[in-house]
């Protein structure tokens, strides 16, 4: 048989096309799942609406705070200063001691000042003696006058010679007049030098404690006269004791005489002092302090510092010993609303008229202002709007009706640190939104659809 006349075998048809086309199909198919898959997600998340948390408006008492920190300090500390300069020879009690009125606290060497003194009473000496020469002076004038003028009378002598006599006893006159001034000068002088003398030793002004005691034995101390002297020590009544914090200008307003406090020392931590406001400072604190320099560094550090007014507590419980220099927090009550129907205070926000947010109604006023050409009038113009735009906002709650909020305007009163009283627009046991800060501020408004989360736990709560 001839191999070039048999037939040939039978060839498959190749698949690899058809298998491609396949593997093309259903990878498509799969793309176009997950996109409907991943658009219901979407689609079924954004019909969830905002999350937010709810509380009940409740009927409780308010009581409105300031609080302001400061130290503990004696109602009544005498600073101790020396009124005349020199070396202490003694401090007879050490810081902490009792002492009474009339104790010595210091000696200073008085050495200069008992010189001083006696030498000024020699000058007082010399002075009467001075004054009782010149008395004799005069008392020899006035008869040589009445025996010249005597013989001027029988003209016996001259009239310059009765002139001389006249004027010799001018002269006397007037030196005894001088003799006692220069003993009342001297007198002055001997009095100041004996008063600084007893100086030299000072005595306690009160009972009390030595509260400080920054001097030593041997140390060197100024006088203060018409200037500060050195601290050497201080005098207190650690028995009445009192908290002396610093109220913000904003708060001060609130605060008022006899006002009940609550004070937390940090030396005695989980126990709360009850305290008095029993004074308040007229001016404010100088917080920048007095120096040279331009008017308009001065005005720049006028307007940078933060106004405070002084602020005067009582402490009223007395069974601890409190130290001068603790630290201290107080919560002033200022006012009480009792049996009122309260919120939290952070569900409380501002709506502007149309119930625009604050960012919306930001971008609405730098709209406007790109669209005006900014001369001075319109800028005038803007800044009224502005102002105007700021009067039109409206303080507001979130109500949560089933799952939507319905936006109501209230009125509302005094606030403590966590609930703020509603004087209207709603009701106790109306559930109000209370989070997040940023669905309240920025996302809800009325009719807004919303799904309840649960509230995150404070890690602190126990």
């Amino acid at each position: 048989m001839n191999p070039a006349s048999s037939p040939s075998p039978v060839q498959p048809v190749p698949r690899r096309k058809k298998s491609r086309s396949l593997w093309w199909i259903v990878g498509a198919a799969i793309v176009v799942i997950g996109i409907v898959a991943i658009a219901v997600a979407k689609r079924g998340k954004g019909d969830a609406g905002v999350p937010v948390t709810t509380e009940k408006a409740v009927v409780k008492t308010i009581t409105q705070l300031v609080t302001a920190t400061g130290k503990v300090q004696p109602e009544i500390e005498v600073k101790i200063s020396p009124e005349v300069g020199g070396e202490i020879i003694a401090i007879p009690f050490k810081e902490g001691a009792r002492v009474k009125k009339g104790d010595v606290l210091v000696k200073i060497k008085p050495d200069y000042y008992q010189a001083f003194a006696d030498q000024q009473q020699a000058a007082l000496v010399g002075a009467n003696a001075m004054a009782v020469q010149t008395n004799a002076q005069l008392v020899k004038a006035k008869a040589d006058f009445e025996r010249s003028a005597d013989l001027y009378k029988k003209k016996l002598i001259s009239d310059s010679d009765y002139t001389v006599a006249q004027t010799a006893l001018d002269v006397a006159q007037a030196n005894v007049d001088n003799a006692e001034a220069q003993i009342l000068i001297t007198q002055g002088v001997v009095k100041q030098a004996q008063d600084q003398l007893s100086k030299t030793t000072i005595y306690s002004p009160m009972n009390g404690t030595i509260s400080s005691l920054t001097s030593e034995v041997g140390e060197r101390v100024i006088g203060g006269g018409q200037f500060a002297g050195t601290e050497i020590m201080r005098v207190a009544e650690l028995s009445n004791m009192e908290v002396r914090v610093k109220v913000n200008e904003n708060d001060i307003v609130n605060v008022k005489i006899n006002d009940h406090a609550n004070i937390q020392i940090d030396a005695y931590p989980g126990r709360r002092f009850s305290g008095v406001v029993k004074e308040i400072s007229n001016s404010a604190l100088n917080a920048g302090g007095g120096g040279s320099g331009s008017s308009s560094q001065a005005a720049a550090t006028v307007s940078d510092e933060v106004t405070n007014f002084l602020v005067k507590i009582r402490i009223a419980d007395r069974d601890v010993q409190l130290r001068p220099g603790m630290s201290a927090t107080a919560d002033i009550e200022t006012q009480t609303a009792r049996d009122v129907v309260a919120v939290p205070i952070q569900s409380v926000t501002v709506r502007a008229e149309g119930g625009l947010t604050s960012d919306e109604l930001q971008q609405k006023r730098a709209k406007d202002a790109q669209e005006k050409s900014g001369n001075a009038l319109e800028v005038k113009d803007e800044k009224d709007e502005a102002r105007r735009n700021r009067d039109k906002l409206e303080r507001v709650v979130f109500i949560r009706e089933g799952d939507h909020v319905k936006m109501r305007k209230v009125e509302t009163g005094i606030a403590d640190n966590t609930d703020i009283e509603v004087k209207s627009g709603v009701k106790a046991g109306e559930e109000v939104v209370s989070g997040t800060y940023a669905a309240i501020s920025r996302k809800l408004k009325d009719g807004t659809k919303v799904h309840i989360e649960k509230a995150k736990k404070n890690p602190e709560t126990k």
